[in-house]
């Protein structure tokens, strides 16, 4: 994170001004008078920071909250790789990994980048495999993200040099051309791993397909809508005949907290995680680099896997133990903790103290003109703008409950609906069912993190190729968009970019 002092860069840019002609790369000073909604995270979650580093910065409630030190603690575990040291600072690693570090995954905090191949290494590849057998489950002999990085002399689960990634083109129903002529370009990624590239048994049938990391900045907002919103909007979405994944609003659906309570689901493509604390970040710092917690004192590995290492004769070779030894090892709930619990926090300080970009430009004609057309072609009945948080108790983890920066009562703009959808797209995500993506701070991708792909496999490389990929209930908004003037959707585009 690199904060930068706003006035001393106001003043900065004026003086300078005469001089360079270049771009700006000094955060704008708050403007007075501005409509509620420049302020994406309502006043304790927003930034005017529209530099490469907006997607870094702290919200208003860690400074204000006393947070600014422990935030900065936590954040060196999200640059910073982890090592096979058994002491010292970000152990981990083993014996084998997803990734060394999670700013690899989220390049300059955003989203992963599009990639012609999977190597774990490759920075801004935020791609997580997703193999499944024929009824789209998880296959159980391979982790849900799995492994291809492995501690020697342990194998990893798929050796990654044998992963093929082939962007096919799509054409649709309008022949990939608007009626004014003008074109855009539709290409999906297909994935295959071969037989001979995993180091586990599989199962007689396979498929293999890409998630692609999302933007982590303003998750604690997201965190602080209170559940009784997001069912609200379901039951709002269902009563005007929207298709939705029902079976994740039954409370017997609901993902279950350390303390009992449960929560709809709001992160992840998913739904599988209902609150930050229980969410990708605290799941991740466990399970993409293996490192071990007082409260995960245990790999995250299969049953499988374990099988096929212990049972590996080079592999008991070079440790000198017995099958039984190193599948002990392997299998144990009782390993040493690599994360302390002080660390564990700061981490999550960080994670839930991200501010999200103010928006830009709103006030501009075109831009203006963008909403309009967002609104009334119907993107907003998936891309909801404005939620309002709640008192922002959260009473789950108790190893962090009262511990983290807190957003009561703010009015958001997070333009989703934090529901699953169907987009019916040619090789789909898995299930088919997708969670709307926010759309705030989007327009800085290509600033922040080098990329501006979209949707769950950064299939396409803007706006316009976004929106001609989408299905389901959203096809209604889609061909309007389509029938619309190339002026009108140039001015949608502009209207995304701003916010």
């Amino acid at each position: 994170m690199k904060k930068i002092n706003v006035c001393i860069a106001f003043i900065l840019t004026l003086t300078l001004t005469a001089c360079e002609d270049g771009g700006n790369n000094s955060p704008e000073p708050v403007p007075e008078g501005l409509s509620e909604e420049y302020y994406t995270g309502g006043q304790l979650g927003t930034v005017f920071n529209d530099t490469p580093f907006a997607y870094e910065q702290p919200s208003p409630a860690v400074e204000e909250q006393g947070f600014s030190y422990s935030f900065q603690l936590g954040e060196a575990f999200f640059e910073h790789e982890f090592n096979t040291n058994i002491t010292g600072t970000r152990k981990g690693l083993g014996p084998v990994s997803v990734r060394s570090s999670c700013i690899t995954c989220h390049p300059g905090y955003g989203h992963g980048k599009r990639m012609d191949r999977y190597r774990a290494n490759d920075f801004g590849n935020g791609y997580l495999l997703v193999v499944t057998d024929e009824n789209d489950n998880y296959v159980p002999q391979l982790t849900g993200m799995p492994q291809v990085q492995a501690v020697a002399p342990y194998l990893p689960p798929i050796d990654e040099t044998g992963i093929k990634i082939e962007w096919r083109q799509y054409v649709d129903e309008y022949g990939n051309a608007f009626s004014d002529g003008e074109k855009y370009n539709l290409t999906y990624p297909e994935v295959t791993i071969p037989r001979e590239a995993f180091n586990v048994s599989m199962p007689d049938f396979y498929k293999v397909r890409l998630e692609a990391t999302i933007g982590i900045y303003g998750t604690g907002l997201i965190d602080a809508i209170p559940d009784d919103s997001l069912l609200a909007q379901y039951a709002r979405e269902k009563s005007l005949g929207l298709t939705l994944n029902d079976a994740k609003y039954q409370p017997e659906n609901f993902i279950r907290e350390v303390d009992g309570t449960s929560h709809p689901g709001r992160y992840t493509y998913g739904l599988t995680r209902g609150t930050l604390q229980n969410g990708p970040g605290a799941n991740a710092i466990w399970n993409i680099t293996n490192v071990t917690r007082s409260d995960r004192r245990y790999h995250y590995i299969t049953e499988t896997y374990a099988r096929a290492m212990s049972q590996n004769e080079a592999i008991q070779q070079a440790l000198g133990k017995d099958e039984a030894a190193i599948y002990a090892d392997l299998m144990s709930r009782e390993l040493p903790v690599e994360m302390s619990d002080e660390d564990y926090i700061d981490f999550m300080v960080w994670h839930r103290g991200l501010a999200v970009p103010a928006a830009r430009n709103l006030d501009d004609p075109v831009v203006k003109k963008g909403k309009e057309r967002f609104y009334e072609i119907g993107c907003t009945l998936c891309h909801r703008p404005s939620w309002t948080t709640g008192t922002d108790n959260y009473s789950g983890d108790p190893m962090v409950a009262g511990k983290l920066p807190r957003y009561p009562n703010q009015k958001i703009w997070p333009y989703s609906d934090f529901l699953q959808h169907r987009l019916e797209m040619v090789n789909d995500i898995r299930t088919g069912w997708c969670r709307t993506t926010p759309l705030w701070g989007r327009g800085l991708s290509d600033k922040c993190t080098g990329a501006s792909e979209h949707l769950h496999d950064m299939r396409a490389r803007n706006y316009t190729e976004a929106i001609m990929w989408h299905g389901g209930d959203a096809k209604v908004a889609k061909d309007k968009f389509y029938r619309l003037s190339k002026e009108d959707r140039d001015a949608i585009i502009l209207f995304l970019e701003s916010i």
